[in-house]
């Protein structure tokens, strides 16, 4: 096994502590269209804004605090101490970062592929000032397609999450059978070796134990992600 247990991915998060439109501070709002997410939060104070089928809701993050939500949450960071930071866990690594989050870009944006793929990239350079910029500017598209939608969920108007849970569908599928074979060669094939093991040890048979090593893994890797500053672990598959 060369990746990480369970097929899933490790990432710190800083999460940016830049205005937003509406007077917060904080990240893009997106959902994930298979990818569970998990939070641990390491130190630093804010809260975690979702919609889904409970309508609007709000968690408070504080340091130890622990949370995770399935796909189709639109989940925003807010930061409101000034260092709010995580340890992320995702599902089905290597999904996410091929399209699987989809940011909540206003409705004409996300009935555009061209478009949609334009909003959500950043520049290929290593300029910090214009990758700042360009992630600033990605993040208020992203809020301004979020308080739409929020807007319109407080307003008891349900078809505005089942209408961009169909825009997300129509943006990613594209790309189902190139995650169907990361799938099969991550999580799949460490769920079935854990049932050949466990055939194995109700056989009498320990010989996958004399395969016990210990992997480390390159890193981190800084870059700007969705949320934050993202230090990622770049992990064989």
């Amino acid at each position: 096994m060369s990746a990480f247990p369970g097929g899933t991915s490790v990432s710190r998060l800083t999460v940016y502590d830049w205005p937003t439109p509406d007077g917060l501070r904080g990240g893009s709002p997106h959902l994930h269209t298979v990818s569970a997410e998990g939070y641990v939060v390491l130190s630093g104070t804010g809260s975690l804004e979702t919609l889904s089928a409970a309508g609007h809701e709000e968690y408070e993050l504080t340091g130890g605090r622990v949370l995770w939500f399935s796909p189709g949450t639109v989940h925003r960071l807010v930061n409101t101490g000034g260092d709010l930071e995580l340890v992320v866990v995702m599902q089905n690594a290597g999904l996410p970062e091929s399209g699987d989050a989809v940011f909540t870009f206003p409705p004409d944006v996300l009935a555009d592929p061209e478009r949609y793929r334009s909003a959500a990239a950043l520049l290929a350079t290593d300029d910090e000032t214009v990758l700042a910029e360009a992630a600033m500017r990605r993040r208020d598209l992203a809020i301004d397609g979020y308080l739409r939608l929020r807007d319109r969920i407080q307003g008891g108007d349900r078809s505005a999450l089942t209408e961009l849970h169909a825009a997300a569908a129509a943006l990613v599928r594209g790309r189902v059978g190139q995650w169907r074979e990361r799938w099969r060669s991550g999580p799949l094939a460490q769920a079935v070796a854990t049932g050949e093991q466990l055939d194995a040890l109700g056989d009498g048979r320990a010989t996958h134990l004399a395969q016990a090593a210990v992997q480390t893994a390159p890193g981190p890797a800084a870059k700007y992600g969705m949320c934050g500053h993202l230090s990622t672990y770049q992990l064989s598959e």
